[in-house]
């Protein structure tokens, strides 16, 4: 894909992530992102547009100048682990559904997978809109993990119930003699 030669070119290979086309980072995995296919994925780009990074990076920007507290969770899981889930899967009749053949031949990219993360959470990771990976082995642990992030990040809202003013007091008062009647 030729890049508009008003657009920057990158500085390296981190900063190439944010210019990063859905085709080219499907060539990176090996593989179609979501599932999609070629012409799906080229679809999407054009509709979405090439920068994503970029565009989510702004987004997030945004919404912390405007108060909204951002948490982004990974929860990760090891090759071996994925691999005991999925025998879990077809071993038990009501998780058979979670099961999907296209799962094992994603597993070959399993490398790929993690670069690609990687590459993502370096280039999105941000003082305002950090990554959490978590260790998601281990359910239970993973679970307390991800909610004291949780706790801790809605601590950080320094939240707390407005203020009642002389006035409204009086209001209120007036009100409760209307309904004590």
């Amino acid at each position: 894909m030729e890049s508009k030669p008003d657009k920057p070119q990158p500085k390296d290979d981190k900063d190439a992530l944010k210019t990063l086309a859905m085709p080219e980072l499907m060539k990176k995995l090996g593989s179609s992102a979501d599932g999609l296919t070629q012409a799906e994925a080229q679809k999407r780009q054009a509709q979405y547009g090439p920068n994503e990074i970029v565009e989510k990076k702004t987004m997030e920007k945004h919404l912390h100048r405007n108060g909204t507290q951002i948490v982004k969770i990974f929860l990760h899981l090891s090759k071996d682990e994925q691999r005991k889930r999925f025998l879990a899967r077809i071993d038990e009749p009501d998780k058979n559904w979670k099961f999907s053949t296209s799962d094992i031949h994603e597993r070959k990219y399993w490398k790929h997978y993690t670069e690609a993360y990687e590459d993502c959470f370096h280039a999105t990771s941000t003082h305002h809109a950090p990554w959490y990976v978590v260790p998601a082995d281990d359910k239970e642990n993973a679970r307390l993990i991800v909610s004291q992030i949780v706790l801790d990040a809605l601590g950080d809202l320094k939240m707390a119930y407005p203020k009642t003013t002389a006035k409204r007091r009086l209001e209120l008062l007036a009100i409760k003699k209307m309904l004590a009647k």
